[in-house]
């Protein structure tokens, strides 16, 4: 039904940003704190009480700016933005309107559909958060906790560019990286710290957009999605049976997974903005603002370039170890531990994906435990032949609990292989004893038995063999079995 169809998606993105204190006041920012426990009258909008700004806000705002390759202001203006809610004390939130922050950036991603594209970003402006309700928790009644009352907030405003719901979320993914890269946001859905508001509308490709709905009140990014396809399919069937689709505010029920209308969509000029009185315009220097965006890490996309290019790795290989800074930088260090450059870079790789982040609780960082140097280290075990490739992953996993170095766990834990000539002709004896029919099997032809072989060696050793030196006593005896 929709494939006749374009869908437009527009995403606002509010992000709390990682302060200790409050946008306009001294309290404290603490998540899940009890209720109304860090107020004051600026916070509360007591009258007389007066804002004082933030200034590592402001920096952190910047800096989000920077990483999206915003043109940030030198002069811009807080506003009021005027609405009447429970959990609003003053009547109106701080915010910026007509003179943001940052206009004009944009964001790479990678589209399901399209494949790679570029997402503008229209503005990021700095406003304050408002308190938050609670309908569960008194019976008939809401309950208002005021702490959030003030944190600081970024909105980032995207341009219409996505074309599907799956866009929508490997946008979020993408942003969500680049916040936690330069540590704007901690981007926690689950508390609050980063909300997604979009809008979609539908048309005929090659004629103007449609008349659009904004949704609220999705909670995760697999929320997003499936708000935006039921929202997209709902706009396709209103028009196909010629009827007019309403511009309102809609909101999803997770648990139904359908959305429904909330209320009639604001227009600007509903929140009466005017200057903030009580707030000077915000002018930042230039050297004020080269400070900040000279600062900046090195970002995700720049660091999968640069890994593709040094360790030579597929985009889809940079991706998985440049995830996160964490992890990123766990890999850089293991591999210059290791001294590996291109040619030693997909096994590095290898290490990295397949065991270092197996042991990782929230697939987001290392344990300390499994620090680059003690990584490398057991690298240079198995490149030795000092210790087999599945002994090592033992090893590894014992490297959580104890602070030895690897080398004298794998001793403690029998792992060491053995080298001794001896002992691996009297495994490979064994085997061909046990295994008549496979050896015969080899002999006749059947070249892949080898394999099964040596499998069979070193299951009996324990994996303490050196699998190359168990390969080459096999195939010496089953030459001497066949003569």
């Amino acid at each position: 039904m929709a494939a006749a169809w374009e869908t437009v998606v527009g995403l606002e993105v509010h992000l709390q940003l990682l302060t200790k204190s409050k946008m306009f006041c001294g309290c404290a920012t603490t998540y899940g704190d009890t209720p109304n426990t860090h107020v004051c009258p600026v916070c509360l909008g007591l009258p007389g009480a007066l804002p004082t700004p933030n200034e590592h806000a402001v920096r952190l705002a910047a800096r989000a700016a920077f990483a999206l390759g915003c043109t940030v202001r030198e002069r811009s203006v807080f506003a009021r933005k005027n609405y009447f809610y429970p959990d609003l004390p003053k009547g109106y939130q701080i915010s910026q309107f007509e003179e943001p922050l940052a206009t004009g950036g944009s964001l790479e991603i990678v589209s399901p559909e399209r494949g790679p594209i570029t997402v503008g970003i229209t503005r990021l402006h700095i406003e304050e958060d408002a308190g938050k309700s609670f309908h569960d928790r008194v019976p008939g009644m809401t309950a208002l906790d005021f702490n959030r009352s003030g944190v600081p907030l970024i909105e980032i405003v995207s341009e219409p560019d996505l074309r599907s719901p799956a866009e929508a979320r490997s946008y979020l993914v993408a942003l969500k990286q680049v916040m936690r890269y330069v540590e704007v946001s901690d981007c926690n859905m689950e508390e609050g710290s980063l909300r997604v508001d979009a809008n979609v509308s539908v048309h005929r490709p090659g004629i103007p957009f449609g008349t659009r709905t904004e949704v609220k009140n999705m909670n995760s990014f697999s929320g997003v999605e499936r708000a935006l396809a039921f929202e997209r399919d709902r706009h396709v069937a209103a028009v196909e049976r010629g009827e007019t689709v309403v511009q309102r505010t809609m909101t999803f029920d997770a648990g139904s997974g359908v959305v429904r209308p909330m209320r009639s969509k604001e227009q600007s000029h509903d929140y009466r903005y005017f200057p903030e009185p009580d707030l000077p315009p915000l002018v930042l220097t230039r050297a004020w603002l080269g400070d900040v965006k000279s600062s900046l890490p090195e970002l995700p996309a720049a660091k999968r370039h640069r890994f593709m290019r040094e360790y030579g790795l597929s985009a889809a290989e940079a991706s998985v170890v440049g995830a996160t800074r964490d992890i990123a930088e766990h890999f850089e260090a293991f591999a210059g531990a290791v001294g590996a450059a291109a040619e030693a870079g997909k096994e590095v790789w290898n290490w990295e994906a397949n065991d270092v982040l197996t042991h990782s609780a929230d697939g987001e960082s290392i344990p300390a435990a499994l620090a680059p140097p003690r990584v490398a280290e057991l690298f240079g075990l198995v490149k030795r032949g000092a210790v087999s490739r599945q002994a090592a992953r033992k090893v590894m996993a014992d490297m959580l609990q104890h602070p030895e170095p690897p080398a004298e766990l794998a001793s403690r834990l029998g792992l060491m292989q053995v080298q001794d000539a001896g002992q691996i002709v009297t495994w490979v004896r064994e085997t061909i004893a046990a295994h008549p029919a496979e050896v015969a099997r080899y002999q006749a032809g059947e070249g892949k038995l080898m394999g099964f072989l040596v499998g069979q060696v070193m299951k009996r050793s324990q994996g303490k063999a050196d699998p190359k030196a168990a390969s080459a006593e096999l195939a010496r005896a089953l030459r001497r079995e066949g003569s």
